[in-house]
């Protein structure tokens, strides 16, 4: 059941990526931060409202449960991670080709086990290690490729700033196995949601607006507040696969970069983006190695 629920979270973060990749090309980024999500918080108010008033039983799929001070600084700390994931990811996002983010970004399995291996001694098993250096492998030829379109992996800092996303990401993915064992799934997504906003506004007002000229200006898109409606659905079924007491968030996360296909696939398609045979190669090299990351822990 967990699975399938992360499979379809997949589904939707990769219709969510292509999104971004819309919004966020030579346009603003900072303020397409915040109307994504707002647009995200949006949903939750008549939720929040409807629970506090009785009027959605607290046995309901949607019911948000009140919360205590401890648990509101817990979620603020999730906020803060995600917050500078996207921040790093959405910068290299507007620079980079979509055919190359998406398969760094995949390797955040990898990142996650690492995680894992460090906080909770985990001790790697033969298939683990396969899948380990399979996916180091195909990321430095990865690499190797992006030479080939004048991006070099060492020198350009927008891939630096994918990577640290990436890993800023992982991070989030660990602490979000941790935090759905102490609060409600649906207190999570929502209280999360909302600290965003309350971190992007001061970021856009007293960072963005002031030297607007500089960064960049902002132009309006319809896909702007659908980044919010498609990660607030792809998070509903991630939190939801967590929630339930076997899943494994190693699993969970790997399943959830399932989404590189679609957004790769869109990427080639909609922005004609460059050596995607060669990069087609390599990313099924990467998913092999997330599939062996997933096989080895599953053991």
């Amino acid at each position: 059941m967990w699975w399938l629920l992360a499979l379809v979270s997949a589904l939707f973060l990769g219709i969510y990526d292509v999104v971004k990749k819309i919004s966020v090309n030579n346009n603003a980024v900072l303020p397409v931060l915040l109307i994504s999500s707002l647009s995200g918080a949006v949903i939750f108010i008549p939720l929040l409202t409807l629970s506090h008033l009785q009027l959605i039983s607290s046995n309901h799929l949607f019911y948000i449960p009140g919360i205590t001070l401890l648990e509101h600084a817990m979620l603020f700390l999730k906020s803060v991670i995600v917050v500078t994931s996207w921040i790093f990811s959405f910068f290299a996002l507007k620079h980079l080709p979509l055919t190359i983010v998406s398969p760094i970004r995949a390797t955040g399995p990898l990142w996650t086990l690492i995680g894992a291996i460090i906080i909770f001694s985990e001790q790697l098993s033969m298939y683990q290690w396969m899948g380990i250096i399979t996916t180091l492998t195909f990321f430095y030829m990865f690499s190797v490729a992006g030479k080939t379109e004048g991006i070099s992996f060492r020198k350009n800092k927008w891939i630096f700033f994918i990577i640290m996303g990436t890993l800023f990401g992982a991070a989030s993915g660990l602490y979000d196995k941790y935090l759905l064992r102490q609060i409600n799934r649906m207190a999570v997504q929502c209280y999360f949601t909302f600290y965003q906003v309350a971190l992007f506004i001061p970021i856009v007002f007293f960072i963005w607006w002031p030297k607007r000229t500089k960064y960049g200006s902002f132009k309006w898109r319809w896909s702007i507040p659908l980044i919010g409606l498609f990660l607030i659905i792809a998070d509903f079924f991630y939190f939801y696969a967590l929630h339930i007491p076997d899943s494994m968030i190693s699993i969970v996360s790997a399943l959830r970069r399932g989404s590189v296909i679609i957004a790769f696939a869109f990427g080639a398609y909609l922005f004609k983006e460059k050596n995607i045979k060669t990069k087609t190669i390599y990313l099924v090299g990467i998913l092999i190695g997330i599939a062996l990351l997933i096989f080895g822990t599953s053991q």
